[in-house]
Order: structure tokens, then C-alpha cells, then sequence
């Protein structure tokens, strides 16, 4: 059985929307939509679906095979925290706009539902981090791409006392800091300077954001490494993130940060690959010039 999930999708999406659900429903493939996204589904865009819904993926989670994540990237980490330990394969289709992680284009509808129904897809394994606190700050404490510390309602920079494995890495006086995994290495790290890394790499990238320091550069350190941090600054506030969810700290805060027990499964067709990602979404080895 497959489980749909989605947030927004725009009238623009209608008509591959809506032909994903006909070509499913033709090859007789049983499937649930999360509730939420079923009301849109039904009241915005006025499509109409004959499926169960479910509001808790706990509900479905022993029948489900796969999930279908219909958004772009954003959708995807969102899935991933449904989907929490379970572990389910998610296919990500492509109705957002860069599309690293939903790498399945619009016009692949109906070849990506064919794949799923024969098996003849790949499946790649991607590392989730997870955040340690000296009391309770998300209900799902893991994170696909990355953890950040950032300044929050003040224009004075912070200082983070970074430690690995119980020993100080660095003093960082930033904007703030990114952890990211080897998947969120082409998300905020990346734009803040920091390096590409392959998807099976075991490893995390440290990288400061609007350091005060310019000799201090993003770091790759094993993954199987413990990172904790001490945050200080003139203002009372900070900001934590995982992925898309944030929450206000202050310095009482103690983070730790470590490879979590489970990963994500992300669903690519065979003809796709990191590298071909890297061609079409970062024009990687294109010459704009010639």
C-alpha cells in the first residue's frame, strides 16, 4: 500500500496531480492520503479521490510499503519525520522547485508509479542526526539535513564553544553554526561555504556562518563522533533548528549532537544518481560561457 503525503500544492500541479491518482487507481495500486493534505486535495483544487485517509502514519505504518511525497525538498523532511523509525521508503515527486531530494520530475508520473509497482527502482540510505538536549526541545529529535544555532532579534554575532568527543574543537563568534549530514551538505551548508559530500560518506560538516574570524573554515568530521556546543551572546535568545522545525533557547541550553539509529530511505530510479543531481540542479561541470 502506498502512503500520500503532501502540504501545498498549487493550481498550477492540478493536472499531474490529479493524473497520478487516476494512473494509480488504474493500475489498481491500494493507497491512503494523510488527512490534511486530503482537504487540500479535495477543497483547493477540487480533486476528487475515493481513498481512506489517516491522520497518524502509526495508523498505517504496518501496511504501508512506501510513501509518496508529492511537494519538493521541504515535503520530503517532512516525511521523514512522519515516517520516524520505521524506516519507510519515500519516493519524492517534484511539485517544489530546486528538487534535490524529490528527484522525480512531473512528466515521470506514471514511470515512477510503474517502478514502484515492479520493484525496479534503487534505494539509497541516508544518514539522519540526532540532537541531545538537557531537557526536552522537539518531539522528533532527529534531522535529514542538518541542526543549526543561529542569532535570533539581535544584530550582535554569537559565540559558540563547539567540543568533540568531550574536547574543545573551536570557539566560533558567527551568525551561527550549521551541522549538517552528507544529504544537507547541498542545502544551508553549502551556501555558507561549505562542501559537497557524497551521500554514502560517514561524516558531518561544521560550518560557521558569517564567521568573525575569516581563517576559520567548514570542518568534515567522522560521523560516528559526539559534537556538543555552549552558546553565549549579548542577547537572551537564540534560535535551534532541525531541518524545518525551530525553537527558541537561551545559553542554559546544553546541545549534543550524534549519528541517529536509523535512517532515511530515500527511492531514486535506476537511471538517477547523485551525480546526475549535481549536472541538472547545480549545472555541475557545465561551462555557461561555451
Amino acid at each position: 500500500m502506498i502512503a500520500v503525503y503532501g502540504k501545498n500544492l498549487s493550481e498550477k500541479n492540478r493536472p499531474q496531480a490529479e493524473a497520478l491518482f487516476t494512473y494509480i487507481e488504474k493500475k489498481q495500486m491500494k493507497y491512503v492520503v494523510e488527512e490534511k493534505f486530503m482537504k487540500l486535495l479535495r477543497d483547493n483544487l477540487a480533486i476528487r479521490i475515493n481513498a481512506d485517509t489517516f491522520s497518524d502514519f502509526k495508523q498505517v505504518k504496518d501496511k504501508s510499503e512506501v510513501v509518496f511525497s508529492l511537494g519538493g525538498d521541504g515535503t520530503i523532511l517532512d516525511a521523514v519525520a512522519m515516517v520516524k523509525e520505521s524506516e519507510r521508503p519515500i519516493l519524492g515527486i517534484n511539485f517544489g522547485r530546486l528538487g534535490f531530494l524529490a528527484s522525480i520530475g512531473k512528466d515521470q508520473l506514471q514511470l515512477a508509479v510503474d517502478a514502484i509497482e515492479r520493484g525496479g527502482y534503487m534505494m539509497d540510505k541516508r544518514t539522519l542526526l540526532e540532537l541531545q538536549t538537557n531537557r526536552p526541545l522537539f518531539e522528533d529529535s532527529f534531522a535529514l539535513n542538518d541542526m543549526t544555532i543561529q542569532r535570533r532579534d539581535q544584530s550582535s554575532m554569537i559565540t559558540v564553544n563547539a567540543y568533540l568527543n568531550g574536547e574543545l574543537l573551536n570557539t566560533y563568534w558567527a551568525d551561527g553554526l550549521i551541522v549538517s549530514t552528507p544529504t544537507g551538505s547541498t542545502g544551508y551548508s553549502l551556501s555558507c561555504g561549505g562542501p559537497i559530500i557524497y551521500p554514502s560518506s560517514q561524516s558531518f560538516v561544521i560550518t560557521p556562518v558569517a564567521p568573525h574570524n575569516l581563517n576559520v573554515r567548514p570542518m568534515v568530521v567522522n560521523d560516528d563522533v559526539i559534537l556538543s556546543f555552549e552558546i553565549t551572546g549579548r542577547g537572551d535568545s537564540f534560535l535551534c533548528t532541525l531541518d524545518s522545525r525551530s525553537k527558541a533557547i537561551d545559553s542554559s541550553w546544553q546541545l549534543a549532537i550524534k549519528k541517529a539509529s536509523f535512517s532515511a530511505n530515500i527511492i531514486r530510479l535506476t537511471d538517477q544518481s547523485f551525480l546526475s543531481a549535481l549536472k541538472s540542479k547545480l549545472s555541475w561541470g557545465s561551462d555557461q560561457r561555451n
